[in-house]
């Protein structure tokens, strides 16, 4: 939690010196700082409040009643029985390619989704598996942190926007302020990002270690991302908006290996060495 609060505080650090930034260059630092603040805190409030209706909608996910698919619903509630918070609803995603993700602002306003062809591709120890995990993100607002990250790191990219197009215009009246903002207006939307997908890759190994504790199924878990790995490098992508791509526990809208450094995952192979040996630690076979 440390790490976490560290990284957001850097991405709000980063949003206020560059609005500072181009503040100086339009010669109002103070107001258009606290006006960048202030619209990433409107962008937060509508994500806190409309965020799982806007992803459900983007990935054409429909949740499902208990008599449609009883066992899925049942497999849920079992695991957030044991996760100690309420029962998040159930959505189906119209898809052939196997994966799964959760959304929603907390565990009382949450829903956790899955493909018609994780369904059909996984065994039941393997989905109890990816449940797990996807519960374990509900459990601890992971949906909730991603959002805020999001729209913090968008701010970032449309004040950065302003400040390359105010130093282009600003000839000679403030040229050192101007050169400052041109900088920065560079640097600072990959310093987000970084910091972004950074938050993204801790929140899935902490997700793959608390589910794998929550089914007491490591094994299957791992199992279940191998599956989903290699179905998405064999071209199993997924139709939704690729800006979803964080949200899925394994991130589809990619081809071949890219950095590491710049994926929103860690590497489905290093999750899997980890569930391993988190699966030694606790003597579990499964």
């Amino acid at each position: 939690m440390i790490r976490l609060a560290g990284m957001m505080i850097l991405l709000t650090g980063i949003l206020v010196l560059l609005g500072y930034a181009v503040g100086l260059l339009f010669g109002y630092p103070e107001y258009i700082t606290l006006g960048a603040l202030a619209i990433a805190a409107a962008l937060n409030v509508f994500s806190y409040l409309y965020s799982d209706k806007i992803v459900l909608s983007m990935t054409k996910a429909k949740v499902v009643s208990e008599s449609e698919y009883p066992s899925l619903h049942r497999m849920v509630a079992s695991l957030a029985t044991s996760a100690g918070m309420p029962k998040p609803k159930v959505a189906i995603i119209p898809s052939k390619a196997p994966n799964a993700f959760a959304t929603g602002r907390g565990p009382n306003n949450s829903v956790v989704a899955v493909t018609t062809g994780l369904l059909e591709t996984l065994n039941e120890n393997e989905l109890e598996g990816v449940i797990s995990h996807e519960v374990s993100h509900v459990k601890h607002k992971d949906i909730l942190i991603a959002s805020i990250a999001a729209t913090v790191a968008g701010a970032i990219s449309y004040l950065a926007l302003v400040g390359r197009f105010g130093s282009f215009y600003s000839g000679n009246r403030n040229r050192d302020a101007g050169m400052i903002a041109l900088i920065l207006s560079f640097l600072a939307p990959i310093a987000a990002f970084l910091v972004q997908t950074a938050i993204s890759r801790g929140r899935e190994y902490e997700a793959d270690r608390e589910g794998a504790q929550l089914s007491r199924k490591p094994l299957a878990l791992a199992s279940a991302l191998e599956k989903i790995e290699r179905s998405a490098k064999s071209g199993g992508m997924i139709k939704a908006n690729p800006a979803t791509s964080p949200l899925w526990i394994v991130n589809p809208f990619r081809g071949e290996a890219i950095l590491e450094m710049f994926s929103t995952h860690p590497s489905t192979w290093k999750r899997i060495d980890r569930l391993k040996a988190i699966a030694i630690s606790i003597g579990s076979m499964q």
